[in-house]
């Protein structure tokens, strides 16, 4: 399963965000507190749902243990960040290269797709993990829980050689 490598420019989102871990996952409850109030964002672009990952450093992945923090995000793509609304917050995602991955299935069949991704693909490709946010967008095809649901997973990468 190759990616698409792509280049994303600068993208700013609003949304909200929860401090978890995966022994403690919170993301039921964050896409329940911020897909009611998701109208409220006026300078939206899409319909596009992104549910971003920032990790504190690179060697989160170095370290990997189920209890180590980072910060999960609901959001939406909006041409700025001006005036979110109350208890939201905007994020800048930085622009660089994003090996691009379709995934079909299960929220519960991700993991192995990440497995897959960390474990077997990017240790043989030209590529290693970059310090930047982690997303996944979830476009029209996106079916909550459905073996039929499409997203794309959008892993931050640099060349090896840098």
């Amino acid at each position: 399963m190759a990616p698409t490598i792509k280049n994303l420019p600068e993208t700013l989102l609003i949304g909200k965000k929860v401090r978890m871990n995966f022994l403690n996952n919170r993301t039921q409850e964050l896409w329940k507190s911020f897909m009611p109030r998701k109208k409220e964002i006026l300078n939206s672009i899409g319909d596009d749902l992104y549910s971003v990952e920032v990790y504190d450093s690179l060697s989160y992945f170095d370290t990997f243990s189920p209890a180590n923090e980072f910060d999960k995000w609901a959001a939406v793509k909006v041409e700025d960040g001006k005036s979110p609304p109350e208890d939201m917050e905007k994020l800048t995602i930085p622009s660089g290269l994003y090996a691009v991955f379709l995934f079909k299935g299960k929220a519960s069949e991700a993991p192995a797709m990440y497995q897959y991704i960390l474990g077997t693909w990017m240790p043989s490709s030209e590529y290693q993990l970059d310090h930047r946010p982690h997303f996944a967008v979830m476009g029209e095809k996106h079916k909550n829980n459905d073996p039929d649901s499409e997203e794309e997973f959008w892993i931050p990468i640099k060349s090896k050689s840098d």
